[in-house]
């Protein structure tokens, strides 16, 4: 006959060691309660008022506004717009030009209607059609970080890779080229971000424009700031040369924890060094690839002095609107409002970063 026998819970020793460990790391709660926890709080309370930096006394503690903070930042309309043409063939709406709706429809019987700055003109299905914004400059500053974002993180985890890879192998000058590859990671952003706005000036003083002219591969010199469409793109780049390294760090780091047998075995086995990288060496630096994926894109989500630096008012990143609306514009609600906002989008990428690689918690 089995004889049944109850679990038992924690000995009393194990329940003494639980308490001696949290009496232990109570402080440390406490000063990440101080440093953390209350400035957070404090700027999500300022969101929701109307509170000015270094005004009156009546405006420093602001009022209680609720969401409009929120609202002013986020609120859109898509409208259809009739087609107009120039002379020239070219549409006569053009992004930037201001879009009112009827105040019932978005401002609940107000008097005035609410102006909506263009962002977007788009052509669907032989419609025009314009994406506005009462904060257009905020929402192109989002778009602007996530695309940052994605592209910056998409060729340093692959240019790393590379390096990584590379560093691996043996080979005379590998301890000198790791100690090259962190020199533009060491220069500060400042001064790299002066260097680039140096080489991609749209004279003759610019390197690049003239080492393309040189070579005929252009024949007039390309405007890398001046152009829209260049001015993220010319981001991307001075920060890939920067960061690389940073990512080829991580992955190197990972990639020497991997046992050298496995690959010994593998090449025994008759596989190819593709068939070992996406065998081997991928499934197991999974979790360090997650670390530096989960680093390097809320770094980027979060990038101020670089826009700031380049562009100043021109162009923004979210971080750098905040900054704007609380030191140019002084509206201290606005600017906690932004950067909460922030905080929303790094934190929705830390959890679908986690989820998506497997990012597990050990027990």
């Amino acid at each position: 006959m089995a004889v049944k026998t109850r679990a038992r819970g924690p000995s009393a020793l194990a329940r003494g060691e639980e308490r001696t460990a949290l009496w232990l790391l109570l402080p440390s709660f406490l000063i990440i309660a101080v440093v953390a926890l209350y400035p957070l709080g404090r700027v999500v309370m300022s969101s929701f008022t109307n509170e000015r930096f270094a005004a009156g006394v009546e405006l420093r503690g602001g009022q209680f506004i609720g969401f409009e903070n929120y609202r002013q930042l986020l609120s859109l309309t898509l409208r259809s717009v009739p087609q107009r043409l120039d002379a020239e063939g070219q549409p006569m709406f053009a992004d930037g030009e201001p879009v009112y709706e009827h105040p019932r429809l978005f401002l609940r019987g107000l008097d005035t209607p609410r102006a909506y700055d263009a962002v977007s003109v788009f052509d669907l299905f032989g419609n025009r059609y314009v994406l506005g914004a009462s904060s257009a400059r905020f929402i192109r500053a989002v778009w602007d970080t996530l695309v940052f974002t994605v592209s910056s993180v998409a060729l340093e985890t692959v240019l790393g890779m590379i390096i990584a890879l590379t560093l691996t192998a043996k080979f005379i000058g590998r301890g000198v080229m790791r100690a090259a590859m962190l020199v533009p990671w060491a220069i500060i952003t400042v001064v790299s971000a002066r260097i680039w706005e140096w080489m991609l000036q749209p004279t003759r003083a610019g390197f690049f424009n003239a080492f393309l002219t040189e070579i005929g591969v252009i024949d007039r010199s390309i405007a890398f700031f001046q152009t829209a469409a260049l001015q993220v793109p010319a981001m991307v780049m001075i920060d890939v040369w920067k960061t690389t390294p940073f990512m080829a760090l991580l992955l190197l780091a990972g990639l020497s924890t991997i046992p050298t047998e496995l690959y010994e075995a593998a090449e025994v086995d008759g596989a190819n060094p593709v068939r070992r990288f996406f065998s081997i060496t991928l499934p197991l630096l999974t979790p360090t690839l997650a670390v530096a994926l989960i680093f390097r894109t809320l770094d980027a989500l979060r990038v101020f002095d670089l826009f700031q630096v380049v562009y100043g008012e021109a162009r923004y990143s979210m971080a750098s609107y905040a900054y704007y609306q609380l030191i140019a514009a002084r509206n201290v609600g606005m600017s906690s409002a932004a950067s909460v906002i922030i905080f929303i989008v790094i934190f929705t990428f830390a959890i679908l970063y986690i989820r998506a690689l497997g990012v597990e918690r050990d027990d």
